[in-house]
């Protein structure tokens, strides 16, 4: 409307200008210049601006969608967090399944399962600080897109790392299913070596996944004595013959008397010696074997202290005095895991 105006009057300048002295007229024609030029650079900054308003519009348009996507990623985050925790969960409960045997071989492996459970909670919380971050839009897009990627790997990673201790888990559950196995079957092979002792004196039985013979004292020794009887040389040797016959069953042999102070002569002076040497006297019996490599045997004497029975009739010291041999397999392989 401006520019009608000015365009209106001009005009009607030039209309008159026949009745205007030249000098006017050159005067008038030089401000129409003017007001021409004036007019074309108004009209060249409000097409500038124009231009600039429709690119603040384009990138307004881009840091929206850059902020949609960034959205979608986390989302896309918090659901890897809630698939790691139900793995996590999963290997809890194959934990617990474990036998009792098998707790001590697996310390080191629940310690790393700690160690992870740590590392979940610290992925959570640097997923809240990237949430807090993006409200307060503080950091650059750059720099956030590199923090998710590197947030992305860290979950893979750890992703990756709860495969493989489940994997180790799975292996050491096999390992102990399968040391259980082999001392059942143990357990079968000395109660059909030992078969005409059993209901005289000796008994074989399992816990903890170990095959324990026990010898009533009067299947081996006479009271007080260390020596080891006839019958005693016949039952060591039957079950030596077993062992024998498995190589990687570490034999640990171990002496009990009941709480009566030990009251006899020579270099014996009480019922820790006593114990001891009879350990000793079955574990040279046993050796006679020479099928049997000495490194696999242990002998022990536990006196008084692990009765059976804690009670102080005939019938408690006498259940108490005995000879437990004690047959466990080797778990070469479960440390081996364990190292790992």
């Amino acid at each position: 409307m401006k520019y009608a105006i000015r365009f209106t009057t001009i005009s009607l300048l030039l209309i008159s200008a026949s009745c205007i002295a030249p000098k006017k007229f050159q005067d008038l024609q030089a401000q129409k210049a003017i007001c021409d030029d004036k007019n074309a650079q108004l009209e060249s900054e409000n097409e500038g601006l124009r231009e600039k308003n429709r690119k603040q519009k384009e990138l307004e348009g881009k840091q929206n969608s850059y902020i949609f996507d960034l959205q979608d990623t986390i989302e896309l985050l918090r659901a890897d967090q809630r698939l790691l925790n139900n793995r996590y969960a999963d290997l809890l409960k194959t934990q617990e399944a474990l036998q009792t045997g098998s707790r001590q071989e697996i310390r080191k492996l629940l310690e790393q399962i700690q160690q992870n459970q740590e590392a979940l909670q610290q992925k959570e919380n640097q997923l809240f600080d990237a949430e807090q971050t993006l409200n307060e839009r503080t950091l650059s897009m750059q720099q956030l897109e590199a923090e998710l990627n590197e947030r992305g790997l860290s979950i893979q990673k750890l992703e990756d790392d709860l495969g493989e201790r489940n994997r180790k888990l799975i292996a050491l559950q096999q390992a102990l299913f399968q040391k259980d196995s082999v001392a059942q079957a143990l357990r079968k092979k000395v109660a059909d070596a030992l078969l005409g002792f059993e209901g005289k004196g000796l008994t074989v039985a399992m816990r903890d996944g170990k095959v324990y013979v026990s010898l009533d004292e009067k299947l081996v020794f006479a009271s007080g004595s260390s020596t080891v009887d006839t019958r005693g040389v016949e039952a060591i040797s039957s079950l030596a013959k077993v062992l024998e016959q498995n190589p990687d069953i570490n034999v640990t042999i171990e002496g009990h008397t009941d709480d009566v102070p030990y009251k006899g002569t020579g270099q014996l002076q009480d019922n820790w010696d006593l114990s001891v040497k009879r350990a000793t006297s079955v574990v040279r019996i046993m050796l006679r074997n020479r099928g049997i490599e000495q490194s696999r045997v242990t002998a022990a004497g536990r006196a008084e202290f692990m009765p059976l029975q804690t009670g102080k009739t005939p019938e408690a010291r006498q259940a108490n005095r005995r000879i437990e041999v004690i047959l466990a397999p080797k778990l070469d392989e479960v440390f081996k895991l364990l190292e790992n």
